[in-house]
């Protein structure tokens, strides 16, 4: 497994996005992109929390949260990984519908954006029932 030792994710003290908001959605474009591979190790929160300045507390809550959404996986006293919530979807017949890599890269985007699967799903639900 490789390490992230040159990870690049940069806090803006200066922006009115909170740094929480920053670091998750850098770690989240980081994974889509793929410059943040399935199966790479991330630092450990305490690690994460000093390479960047912030609280520790800060770093459990994101790396929480993007478990929750598909893009971490966390092993008591292994580390924490990343992982690609697409990979493995073509396996389920989904690539071959008209319109799925449209509505992948939408969704890619909404994440980049900051919301979550839920909002996804709510908002989908939203625009679905204006146009029936």
């Amino acid at each position: 497994m490789e390490s992230t030792d040159k990870l690049t994710i940069r806090v803006n003290l200066e922006s009115e996005v909170p740094i929480y908001v920053q670091v998750k959605n850098q770690i989240r474009y980081l994974i889509d992109r793929g410059k943040l591979p399935s199966g790479m190790q991330l630092p450990t929160v305490r690690d994460m929390a000093l390479q960047l300045g912030i609280n520790a507390n800060t770093v459990s809550r994101i790396y929480s949260d993007l478990e929750r959404e598909g893009y971490l996986s966390r092993k008591r006293g292994v580390g924490t990984f990343a992982v690609d919530p697409n990979e493995g979807s073509a396996d389920n017949g989904l690539d071959e519908l008209p319109g799925i890599a449209q509505l992948r890269e939408t969704v890619r985007q909404l994440r980049s954006l900051g919301y979550s699967a839920r909002q996804i799903q709510e908002l989908t639900g939203e625009v679905l029932g204006r146009e029936a």
